[in-house]
């Protein structure tokens, strides 16, 4: 069940991060680094979408993606239409592969160390998903920031965990 609860939970903050995209009036907006901020909402957007694939996809699901972590903060004025390609790719991504984890494999050690620290995978995802909405508030309140618009986008809504697992 906890895989079935990751993914629901990741699918939805997946297509939180879709609507935080699409709720910038303007997609140059999404680009803008005002005083103070260090990335661009396009910048968090492409961090997460390269940190999920990266941790889950392709370490855990074998996938044939590849990280470009300095990309990801230096690649600037992506489409929208493309990061919704990227988007939809850590979808399906994410999904298959939870879905191949076992409970024992949950409770051994995630295949990566970070320095000195070793975490079971469980732990590890578990920390994946904080780590993701921590961004995700983060691109709300440069989206606000930028735009001067105080709009929602649903995020992390309860109700989205409830239901079918569709990909």
């Amino acid at each position: 069940m906890f895989n079935t609860y990751l993914k629901r939970v990741i699918a939805r903050d997946l297509k939180t991060l879709r609507a935080q995209v699409h709720a910038y009036p303007d997609e140059n907006q999404l680009w803008e680094v005002p005083a103070g901020v260090s990335n661009s909402g396009g910048t968090i957007a492409l961090h997460l979408i390269g940190n999920i694939r990266h941790f889950i996809g392709a370490q855990i699901g074998g996938t044939s993606y590849v990280r470009d972590r300095p990309a990801e903060f230096s690649n600037k004025n992506i489409p929208r239409e493309e990061i919704d390609f990227r988007i939809d790719d850590a979808i399906e991504e994410i999904s298959a592969a939870l879905d191949q984890v076992t409970e024992d494999e949950m409770s051994a050690t995630y295949p990566l160390a970070f320095g000195d620290v070793s975490l079971d995978t469980g732990q590890f995802l578990v920390h994946l998903t904080a780590h993701f909405a921590y961004h995700l508030g983060q691109l709300d309140y440069h989206r606000r920031l930028v735009t001067g618009m105080n709009e929602v986008v649903g995020a992390g809504q309860i109700a989205a965990l409830v239901g079918s697992d569709e990909r």
